[in-house]
């Protein structure tokens, strides 16, 4: 693993295709506070999904995850739920760009379906490596670029430029 960036490590929870925006902050919840809004997070997939994640849990998922709406509430709340990151076959670009910009990783993984659920992983985001430490196996994904892992280590777009334009991070 890249010592330049942090590892991240969790558990899998893996995901199928087009994992839209409704099925991750559902309408009819939306207007919820998050923290009641996360409760209904996947639900409709994997009911046990908001009661069971632990803190640094990883999402997998396939092709197209996060399509849908723009709404920011879909990465506002898996990263309210604590997930680390979100790793995926591809996701949808305003998903993607919410995601970082709330503090959360989205790391484009071509061999995502290849990860069983469960499965316990280690990601460099830097350099784009996933290792499976259940299996042994290591996976290739997209480098995260730099400026973007400048925003998750900051906590997202707004406490970046907070830090950037004042010269420290947010109080």
């Amino acid at each position: 693993m890249n010592a330049a960036t942090p590892t991240l490590s969790g558990r899998a929870w893996v995901f199928g295709d087009r994992i839209d925006t409704d099925l991750l902050s559902p309408g009819y919840a939306i207007r919820k506070p998050i923290e009641e809004l996360a409760k209904h997070c996947l639900e409709a997939v994997r009911p046990e999904f908001a009661r069971d994640i632990v803190r640094g849990d990883i999402v997998v998922g396939g092709e197209g995850f996060g399509i849908g709406s723009s709404r920011e509430q879909a990465a506002q709340a898996l990263r309210y739920l604590g997930v680390s990151v979100v790793l995926a076959k591809s996701a949808a670009r305003i998903f993607y760009r919410n995601a970082f910009n709330l503090g959360l990783p989205v790391m484009i993984m071509p061999d995502a379906g290849q990860i069983a659920d469960g499965a316990r992983l280690e990601v460099d985001l830097g350099a784009g490596l996933v290792r499976d430490a259940t299996s042994g196996r290591e996976f290739r994904g997209e480098p995260v670029p730099d400026f973007l892992l400048e925003f998750v280590a900051d906590g997202g777009l707004i406490p970046n430029l907070h830090k950037r334009l004042h010269g420290k991070p947010a109080a």
